[in-house]
C-alpha cells in the first residue's frame, strides 16, 4: 500500500518525499508509523536548483546576494520611476489640450450668448 506523495516545505528543500508505513505496524496490528522516505527521481542532469538563502553560508556571499538584489530592485524603482513621469506627462498633455478646447468652446459660447441678447433684447433709443 503506497500512499500520496507530499511536499516537504522549509529551508531545507523543496523536494518531494514519499511516507510510507513502517513493516512493525502492519505485524503489530497497530497504527501504522510514517517512515519518510528519500525521493526516488533525481532532478536531470544540468538542471540546477535555486539556492535558498539557509543555503549561503558565506557572509560574502549573502553580503553580494544582498547587494544584487538591492542593485536589481534599484533598477526595477528607476524603471517605473520613468515610467510613470512618462505617463504624467502624457496626463498633463491631455488635460491641457483639454482645457484648450474647452476655453475655444467657452469663448464660442459666450459669443453666442452675446448675440442672442443683442437679438431679444428690446431696442431703447
Amino acid at each position: 500500500m503506497q500512499k500520496p506523495v507530499m511536499a516537504v516545505t522549509g529551508d531545507e528543500t523543496d523536494e518531494e518525499t514519499e511516507l510510507a508505513p513502517s513493516h512493525m505496524a502492519a505485524t503489530t496490528g497497530d497504527m501504522p508509523a510514517y517512515q519518510i522516505r528519500a525521493p526516488t527521481t533525481a532532478l536531470p542532469q544540468g538542471v540546477v536548483m535555486a539556492a535558498s538563502p539557509g543555503s549561503l553560508h558565506n557572509p560574502q556571499q549573502l553580503a553580494e546576494e544582498a547587494t544584487r538584489k538591492r542593485e536589481l530592485r534599484l533598477m526595477k524603482n528607476r524603471e517605473a520611476a520613468k515610467e510613470c513621469r512618462r505617463r504624467k506627462k502624457e496626463y498633463v498633455k491631455c488635460l491641457e489640450s483639454r482645457v484648450a478646447v474647452l476655453e475655444v468652446q467657452n469663448k464660442k459660447l459666450i459669443e453666442e450668448l452675446e448675440t442672442l441678447k443683442d437679438i431679444c433684447s428690446p431696442k431703447t433709443d
